[in-house]
């Protein structure tokens, strides 16, 4: 049945934003063709708990987000193993792996992103890995083993989570960042800095700061040279430096794309009626600008703009952005700006006694209350949302005072 004069919805990509897509859709009745390809033999999975609970408890993690049975009772068509290697802009089709050719009314590019390489390190081969999908993941579980020397490179959020597990598992880490702080692109400096005690704490080497001159095998060894001479002798090397958005369909079909492909409000490209969402897409923002976010939220928030466009369903007014991280057995939770001009507590930040304890903090702009941190206190989490989308004023007295209810200050 054909709705809005579409019959063939095909979404290349299924991890987060293509499963969340198909969700978004069959919520506001579409009742049209919807094919999900995906080069992975996988059905579609989160890729948060790839770094933590993957790695921990691979017996008892379930990370399917929409099993066999689910896609069946959705009407999905599902392709996998047999990724799309050409996309006819012209004809609207897209051609498979095997040749097959699939057309299509509207397409959805959910792509993702791949690791950024080191090519020094990928020329050794054995003991150097990578973390970005399900097999990486399961080809860590025998590694991370106790006693074992790892070097993280990398400081991200990525970098830190897999630090954290791997000291779980009782390994000597190592973390190499180049950059003066750690998870320094999304945290402000008071956070990163309470980051970082946690994991010396835990008994992780971090060298912030630290360019690496050189990488060789001896033997079974990675051995690693830093700039400034020393060496580093590591059982495994785990690098994350970022990722590369799979964008070369749409270089490829002539699509406007910079570093990612470039979408306007409503998700879509250069061409009307193809989309990109996820890691794979930067998108036009309120400020005039492009910029791409990599977070599970907003792979779930662009998904639905396209499903809704699709649809010609009006969208709702979008949250402040928000994501979240378990480290050392602490919760993280980010809204906002986090690039606010000033931060301000409210508890006590006790690194020593961080498991135990929990804090808020605040991010303030020009007085206004532009982001927000929560540290083991996830329930206040919602209510920083709340001040954030009304551009509530910052008022120390009120809202730095433990014994006033955040929630009842919210209202």
């Amino acid at each position: 049945m054909s709705q809005n004069g579409i019959e063939t919805i095909v979404i290349v990509g299924a991890g987060q934003a293509g499963a969340s897509a198909i969700l978004e859709l069959r919520a506001n009745k579409y009742e049209g063709k919807i094919i999900l390809v995906g080069d992975e033999t996988h059905l579609p999975y989160e890729r948060p708990p790839l770094s933590k609970d993957v790695i921990l408890k691979p017996e008892e993690t379930k990370i399917e987000i929409l099993s066999e049975e689910k896609l069946a009772e959705l009407g999905v068509e599902h392709i996998r193993g047999n990724g799309v290697v050409k996309i006819h802009s012209d004809a609207k089709t897209v051609e498979l792996k095997n040749g097959e050719i699939v057309a299509f009314d509207k397409l959805l590019l959910a792509t993702g992103g791949a690791a950024r390489r080191l090519p020094n390190f990928d020329a050794l081969g054995k003991h150097v890995y990578t973390l970005r999908n399900l097999e990486d993941s399961q080809a860590l579980v025998p590694v991370l083993q106790a006693g074992r020397r790892i070097v993280l490179i990398g400081g991200g959020v990525i970098g830190l989570e897999l630090a954290s597990s791997a000291r779980s598992k009782d390994c000597i880490v190592t973390v190499i960042e180049m950059g003066p702080m750690v998870m320094g692109r999304s945290s402000p400096r008071v956070l990163s800095e309470f980051l970082l005690a946690q994991q010396r704490l835990a008994g992780v080497d971090v060298r912030l700061s630290t360019s690496i001159a050189d990488c060789k095998l001896d033997g079974e060894e990675v051995v690693i040279t830093l700039e400034g001479g020393e060496e580093l002798r590591a059982d495994a090397v785990v690098y994350g430096i970022g990722i590369v958005p799979n964008a070369q369909l749409a270089v490829d079909a002539g699509l406007d794309v910079d570093f990612a492909i470039k979408v306007n409000d409503n998700c879509q490209t250069s061409h009307p009626d193809i989309y990109a969402a996820g890691d794979v897409a930067t998108q036009l923002r309120d400020c005039g600008n492009h910029r791409r976010v990599e977070t599970w939220e907003n792979a779930n928030l662009q998904a639905g703009i396209f499903a809704r466009h699709v649809m010609d369903v009006e969208h709702p007014t979008p949250n402040p952005a928000w994501f979240w991280t378990d480290q050392l057995n602490i919760n993280y939770q980010f809204v906002g700006d986090m690039a606010a001009s000033e931060w301000m507590v409210r508890g006590e930040i006790k690194p020593e006694l961080a498991a135990e304890s929990s804090f808020v903090l605040f991010g303030v702009t020009d007085g206004v209350i532009v982001g927000g941190i929560t540290v083991n206190a996830a329930k206040e989490m919602r209510h920083l949302k709340k001040l954030i989308s009304k551009n509530a004023a910052f008022e120390a007295d009120k809202y730095l005072d433990l014994s006033q209810d955040l929630r009842k200050l919210v209202k």
